[in-house]
């Protein structure tokens, strides 16, 4: 097969990946994972062995996934001499994120904030966008993820820097799985808080990262030996790159409200179907330009088409994860009148707080905590971040069922947005007893607030109005 047919294969396969492999990629554990039942009842096994299942399952969450072959490119078999040196070096990358998330959890638990709340912080944010831009230039080939040779050298007398460099990016992986954290997380910081034991804790936390770090550990161990020449790894390496480089994008989304806006309002004005197609046909338009086969070392010209694809293919990847979340019929074509708005019925939100660009006001919930319990009618609170992939998933999935919004009709419907913590959010979480997020919580009809039931993660429609219907 020559190169102008390899080309346009790959492109056609990208642009169809685009489109269906957002579809099946799960967001996290859902909520019926939860380790605290047995570590309350004094099985600290299965306990761990639940939180272990949690963590392993997280791997396979767009949180993590697109690390995995970069860290074992970085950290693994290319820098590997056998087996023995990928094991010390996986190791070394499980057990920085293994410290990382025993001490966010421990903190956690301690505050009463939501476990992965630092990624609601604009520094933190960008941090980890850099850093993961940092990466698509290597993976781009701007510069090899190497120390200088004296520092190496000093460092090799301790241990080795591939070994401190496989810590930190574990250490900065535990950042990254934070959005997909939510569900097995929450009952366990719970139950860590109530516990008071800050070792348990700590342990728990860690047998959670070893689970993440399963795939890890079995693709830099038994990965050695697989091929490394060849023109076909610097084509991996771009797709890796052009990953990174949109992965960045969507946490600049997430933490700052402008760009997320912008994001979200092309998405609204698209809608899903569309913008999928709008997406795939971008991301074909890319790879073809040179997104993955041209390099950037080889003239200005092929620098420019490599430059031009690689943004046609990100700008995809962006618009396409925006789509996932807006609704079906785009505003664009129904202002035009190629499309007819959905006559469908839609879930409604009695209140989003706090409105945009203000903080969280205390007194505006009371109002509609008063309302409720004046009309007698029970209030649902769903506490969800921009950050949190399962409440996403809630909101695409779980609240424009039909069934759903059936039982929904008799409550008081309540957003809580806690992207952004302030003194009166953090109060209100920690009033509510939120560990984690998503979670819903619900107030009977005469005011009183519910320990149960209760919803920590995605819930499918018809296990949701399961416990909608115990609340009265």
């Amino acid at each position: 097969m020559d190169a102008k047919k390899k080309v346009g294969l790959i492109a056609a396969v990208f642009g169809l990946a685009v489109a269906v492999v957002p579809w099946l990629l799960p967001t996290g554990p859902s909520s019926g994972l939860d380790a605290a039942r047995f570590l309350e009842a004094g099985s600290f096994a299965l306990g761990a062995a639940a939180v272990f299942a949690g963590g392993l399952l997280t791997a396979m969450t767009p949180c993590v996934y697109p690390l995995i072959p970069i860290t074992v490119s970085v950290f693994g078999a290319r820098k590997a001499e056998g087996r023995g040196k990928a094991l010390v070096l996986t190791s070394s990358y499980i057990i920085g994120m293994g410290v990382v998330f025993s001490g966010l959890g421990v903190l956690a638990a301690k505050t009463g904030q939501a476990f992965g709340s630092m990624l609601g912080s604009p520094v933190v944010v960008t941090g980890l966008a850099l850093f993961l831009l940092l990466l698509a230039t290597s993976m781009f080939g701007a510069f090899e993820l190497a120390l200088p040779s004296g520092l190496q050298q000093r460092l090799n007398s301790v241990g080795g820097s591939g070994i401190t460099g496989a810590f930190l990016m574990g250490s900065v992986s535990g950042f990254l799985a934070a959005p997909c954290t939510g569900p097995v997380l929450t009952g366990l910081l719970a139950f860590v808080a109530k516990s008071q034991s800050t070792g348990l804790g700590a342990a728990l936390l860690f047998i959670y990262a070893l689970g993440i770090g399963v795939p890890f550990f079995l693709i830099g161990v038994f990965t050695v030996r697989l091929p490394r020449g060849g023109v076909w790894m610097e084509w991996v390496k771009s797709v890796l790159g052009i990953v990174l480089v949109a992965l960045a994008i969507s946490y600049l989304r997430d933490g700052f409200p402008a760009v997320g806006g912008v994001v979200k309002g092309m998405a609204e004005q698209l809608g899903r179907t569309p913008g999928t197609v709008i997406a795939s046909v971008l991301a074909v338009l890319g790879v073809l330009l040179g997104a993955i086969h041209l390099s950037f070392k080889e003239g200005a010209r092929d620098f420019t088409l490599k430059g031009l694809g690689v943004a046609l293919v990100v700008v995809a990847l962006v618009l396409r994860g925006g789509a996932m979340d807006a609704k079906s019929a785009g505003a664009l074509w129904v202002s035009l009148g190629m499309m007819e708005p959905p006559k469908a019925p839609t879930f409604e939100w009695h209140a989003v707080l706090p409105a945009k660009g203000t903080g969280f006001s205390p007194e505006a919930l009371e109002q509609v905590l008063t309302r409720a319990k004046g009309e007698g009618r029970p209030v649902m609170i769903d506490f969800f971040a921009e950050w949190c992939a399962a409440c996403k998933e809630l909101d695409r999935e779980t609240y424009p069922a039909v069934e759903v919004i059936s039982e929904s009709g008799r409550f008081i419907n309540v957003k809580v947005d806690a992207t952004n913590s302030d003194d009166a959010l953090d109060a209100l979480m920690e009033r509510f007893g939120v560990e984690g997020l998503p979670t819903v919580a619900f107030i009977s009809s005469n005011g009183e607030m519910l320990r149960a039931p209760r919803v920590t993660g995605f819930l499918e429609p018809r296990s949701f109005v399961v416990e909608m219907k115990k609340v009265d």
